[in-house]
């Protein structure tokens, strides 16, 4: 049996919605604009084993409170969808990332990172890892193969359909440590695994914020 934990939800559907909502002289509030954003989170536990946290988002131009922002309006209009659902057990993770609204017939990379969103591309950080790669560093991501892999790091390329809708999974044999990932990235290209240059995948596209 499912129990919903639902304060989150509640919480962040309002805050929300209060944000996108201008208001007008009389303190009528304006109904959201086509590129209000929103990002909708609901977490369900079946007793205490298994928590699934689904993210729904919609991009909008960059803005130090939109928790789901695009970098690239060409390959990532405003207005673009993302949903991630995450379910977690005591001993893997499975991740599911479903997109709608993005270029057509285009490979992009998507990986878990360590920060939150920002105005600036580079302020979510590097990659979340399972187990840190002892040899990067802030200004020197891990771009070795036995650390920068799918296997300890979490990756969700995908390639757009000729409606620019993807859906794509993963699965990896841990789950995140609290507060050590805090967004998905989304990336100009696919994901590189050789010597020097595993993990990296060109430019930062666009951003959501994420309860891992």
């Amino acid at each position: 049996m499912h129990r919903t934990i639902g304060g989150l939800a509640a919480v962040t559907a309002t805050a929300l919605l209060l944000a996108a909502c201008g208001s007008t002289d009389d303190g009528a509030a304006e109904a959201p604009g086509d590129e209000a954003v929103s990002v909708t989170e609901e977490q369900t536990a079946d007793d205490g084993e298994e928590l699934t946290v689904q993210t729904a988002a919609v991009f909008a131009e960059p803005d130090a409170t939109a928790p789901a922002m695009t970098y690239d309006p060409e390959a990532i209009p405003v207005g673009a969808e993302a949903m991630l659902t995450v379910t977690t057990d005591e001993d893997e993770t499975a991740v599911r990332l479903t997109v709608d609204g993005l270029e057509p017939d285009r490979e992009f990379g998507a990986h878990a990172h360590v920060g939150r969103c920002g105005l600036d591309p580079a302020d979510s950080g590097p990659h979340y890892q399972d187990e840190a790669d002892p040899e990067a560093g802030p200004d020197a991501p891990s771009t070795d193969p036995a650390f920068a892999n799918p296997d300890n790091e979490l990756w969700l390329d995908f390639t757009t359909d000729d409606q620019g809708s993807a859906e794509v999974s993963a699965q990896v044999p841990w789950n995140f440590r609290d507060g050590g990932a805090q967004s998905l990235v989304i990336h100009e290209h696919g994901t590189a695994t050789g010597d020097g240059e595993a993990g990296t995948a060109g430019d930062r596209l666009a951003c959501v914020d994420v309860v891992w």
